[in-house]
């Protein structure tokens, strides 16, 4: 799908940049593949816990879904809007600027998607070892190790070929998809045969706790966990072919599908489990093919094992592409930029990725992880359509296709109030989870605004500050040149690809860092 290829003037230098392959099916496969990954498996227990009823828990989750939707168009008509890698850091960064863009990109690169990445790698390990220790959870050691070895292979595959790496999440997307289908398959059958005892009103809305406005707050942020990962192609704009027909095409095929097969997944669980039995179980998935598919249920760990994995490879091909777009705008160090002359891969923005996802590993429980990263998700979520919002009012005549289409068959005032209830409909539901969340968990929500404000003294002294001592620069460039060495002789995107043996070069920005 995303390849590269080399392009330049007749008889001058080569230049290397990302090449457009990325059609409709794998732009689907892109953001079902991110989307559906340890979420689904580990999420049912953390928005039970804070709902306090089974009907609850799944209205939470269908409301889910309505929100990732909502989220979606607005960020459909930003996609086509600005044409650009690098999604909510590119549009944050072209409307309010180089300050708003870099804190935006800082708590990503340093909290986002490492936390997000480790994870779906601990999920990964959990169920593949659960078989190897069934009645009782994996050692601690042994989860972290086998995270870090299938972390540091899937880096190395997205380092070797842009086309395995997208070929791995087509066909584990797949895979994922069949494994739910067989989940809610067996969901059924139970409910045929009429176990669903837990889903009759009067039960489902049984409350063993009376939840609080906060409790309900949480529970959104446990569940926008599993959807998160729904902007992930406006990463790979540039990457995507006609982005203009294809980004809202994969959005409203994608989003729908994942909302139906999440509420689903959910129903299937209860036609199993009590609410107790689910909330005591450490791998739901596991513990619902034990009940129910008797000698077939190592097909569950190996399952979840599978979407996992295809989980993994999705975050780090888009976030790598992250790290990518804000080292060619000059908000991170230009190694960065640089891609494989050969394989055309971003392979230092990988070796980024991979070494921050490996530190997080190392700390933090998972819920609490979860927690931390679903409050700066919705956080830059917000921002980005408040951009959008903005954006309307700075350039009211900019060409926006995804707009211009519907126009054509609604009536011109009418369209624009229905298209403007949408983002606001949309950062009511966030003003409302931002403000609870910070009500009932002050000291999670907290830390997370400190991590994002630490990058305002590191933009004021990396970016903003452009008369550096020479010494800075020369330490600047000796870095630059040493990982252009380690990597196998990378060169920037735009940049002359010359002969590594000849000398080694820093690229020419062709524009200033934003301020």
């Amino acid at each position: 799908m995303a390849g590269g290829e080399q392009r330049g003037a007749p008889g001058g230098p080569e230049r290397v940049a990302l090449k457009k392959e990325i059609g409709l099916l794998s732009a689907c496969a892109i953001i079902i593949g991110n989307i559906i990954g340890s979420g689904i498996f580990i999420s049912p227990k953390g928005v039970l816990e804070h709902t306090g009823s089974v009907g609850l828990a799944l209205i939470i989750w269908v409301l889910g879904g309505g929100v990732a939707a909502l989220g979606s168009l607005c960020y459909a008509e930003l996609g086509v809007t600005i044409p650009k890698s690098g999604g909510d850091y590119s549009y944050v960064t072209e409307i309010f600027g180089g300050l708003a863009g870099f804190l935006l990109l800082w708590s990503a690169v340093l909290i986002m998607y490492p936390t997000s990445l480790a994870v779906i790698s601990l999920t990964f390990s959990n169920y593949v070892l659960q078989p190897v220790f069934p009645n009782c959870i994996p050692p601690y050691n042994a989860s972290r190790i086998l995270s870090m070895v299938c972390l540091l292979l899937l880096t190395w595959v997205n380092s070797s070929s842009v086309r395995w790496a997208t070929r791995i999440q087509d066909i584990f997307t797949a895979g994922k998809l069949l494994a739910l289908a067989l989940i809610i398959t067996v969901g059924f059958i139970q409910i045929f045969k009429g176990n669903y005892e837990e889903l009759t009103p009067s039960k489902a809305f049984n409350f063993w706790m009376t939840p609080s406005v906060g409790h309900l707050a949480l529970a959104f942020l446990q569940g926008s966990f599993a959807f998160s990962g729904w902007n992930f192609l406006n990463y790979v704009t540039e990457e995507l072919v006609d982005p203009r027909r294809n980004l809202p095409r994969a959005i409203f095929i994608s989003i729908p599908l994942v909302t139906f097969v999440y509420t689903f997944t959910n129903i299937a669980y209860f036609t199993a489990m009590s609410p107790q039995e689910l909330l005591s179980s450490n791998a739901v998935a596991v513990t619902f093919g034990e009940k129910l598919l008797g000698y077939f249920s190592w097909v569950m760990p190996v399952s979840v094992a599978l979407s996992t994995f295809g989980g993994i490879n999705g975050y780090l091909f888009t976030s790598s592409r992250l790290c990518f777009s804000g080292a060619r705008e000059g908000h991170l160090p230009s190694l960065l930029a640089m891609i494989h002359v050969k394989y055309c891969t971003p392979i230092p923005a990988l070796l980024v990725c991979c070494l921050a996802t490996l530190i997080i590993m190392l700390v933090g429980d998972t819920y609490t992880l979860i927690n931390y990263v679903s409050f700066i998700n919705y956080l830059c979520y917000g921002v980005t359509i408040i951009g959008l919002i903005v954006l309307r009012w700075k350039k009211p005549k900019i060409f926006r296709p995804i707009k211009v289409k519907m126009l054509k068959l609604n009536p011109l005032a009418a369209m624009q109030k229905v298209n403007l209830l949408i983002p606001i409909a949309y950062l009511a539901f966030w003003a409302f989870l931002l403000v609870f969340s910070l009500y009932s968990e002050p000291v999670v929500c907290g830390v997370g605004l400190i991590i994002i404000f630490t990058g305002v003294p590191v933009f004021f002294l990396g970016v903003y500050w452009r008369n550096k001592p020479k010494c800075v620069n020369r330490l600047i460039e000796s870095v630059t040149c040493w990982g252009q060495k380690l990597c196998f002789v990378v060169y920037p995107q735009g940049g002359a690809a010359e002969e590594p043996a000849a000398h080694c070069h820093l690229p020419a920005s062709d524009k200033s860092p934003r301020k």
